[in-house]
């Protein structure tokens, strides 16, 4: 049961990874000019196209399991700069908005998470990311290092190495009540009871001053069991970067000083990722989640990678 709890749960409470257009999340005034969402064919494995694309002005968008995709030209930089020119969003094949739709093959999920390609050959100078197993996603598509101009990978790691610690983690934190979400779960996997799951797991997800916030996002989010299935059964275990940006590429690596989710620790034993074009930042007082909890920090973040892209234009 709480195997159950710590690696199904935190597959799925992991962001605004199941954030959908079912659920029409509003981009705010002022973070972003216009956004445009992405739903993702997956024809072929890495290569194809966008199925669709929302028109300009609208401001309303999905996010995945997978990323967010910026074009940065001529700026870039949400939640940074509020004249960020595009903000794409995109829905995998079989996940969000891209549930039913006659673009989507029978069997989507065995074109994850090469069609993340597809969003990147779509659009111009690509800044890719991704929260959590979005970014795991991210380092699974090698396609992508000659791709992207830059890359965020927000509470992710290199390798599956942090699921052993974070179950070490859980059993001593246990949740007054997750036992009996776990229970259902397991008998019953479906998009509902996988929402009461993950719900009850929150407080292993943001702090305790961060909690109703994070509680409120979660709520907010269109869950999909199944590709949580897939992903537990085909990527969680297994999943091993398959290709790293070492000095060429600017990226971001960025987390909450308080995530006991996936330890941001195995980054260091990594020398690819320890390299001046690879910004580490920590976000203090922030969980798995940093933007919840402290997003003036998060947007600093975000800055300094500004920075970095823009001296590579100049």
């Amino acid at each position: 049961m709480r195997k159950c709890a710590s690696a199904q749960v935190r597959k799925c409470a992991s962001a605004q990874v199941r954030k959908c257009a079912s659920a029409q999340v509003r981009v705010r005034k002022g973070e972003v000019t216009w956004g445009r969402k992405v739903r993702i064919a997956g024809r072929g494995r890495g290569s194809g196209c966008a199925a669709s694309r929302s028109a300009r002005g609208g401001g309303t968008g999905c996010l995945s399991p997978a990323a967010l995709v910026w074009d940065p030209s001529p700026c870039w930089g949400w939640p940074v700069r509020p004249t960020c020119r595009a903000l794409w969003l995109v829905d995998l094949p079989g996940d969000g908005s891209n549930r039913g739709m006659p673009e989507v093959p029978d069997h989507p999920y065995e074109r994850w998470p090469d069609v993340l390609a597809e969003a990147a050959q779509a659009l111009d100078e690509v800044v890719m990311v991704g929260h959590s197993t979005g970014g795991m996603f991210i380092l699974s598509v090698p396609e992508l290092e000659e791709q992207l101009v830059g890359m965020v990978l927000v509470s992710s790691a290199p390798h599956a190495g942090w699921r052993p610690s974070f179950a070490r983690w859980a059993e001593a934190h246990p949740i007054r009540g997750l036992d009996t979400a776990a229970g259902d779960y397991a008998r019953d996997p479906n998009d509902e009871t996988l929402r009461t799951l993950t719900l009850a797991a929150a407080p292993w997800n943001f702090t305790p001053e961060g909690l109703a916030a994070g509680r409120a996002a979660l709520e907010d989010l269109a869950y999909c069991h199944d590709a949580v299935a897939w992903a537990d059964a085909h990527f969680d275990d297994t999943y091993q970067a398959r290709w790293k940006p070492h000095n060429r590429l600017p990226a971001l690596i960025v987390s909450g000083a308080e995530d006991h989710v996936v330890d941001q620790r195995l980054w260091q034993d990594d020398d690819a990722f320890d390299q001046p074009r690879v910004l580490q930042r920590t976000i203090d007082g922030a969980g798995h989640f940093p933007w919840i909890e402290n997003p003036q920090a998060v947007r600093k973040a975000f800055a300094d990678l500004t920075d970095l892209l823009d001296g590579d234009t100049r």
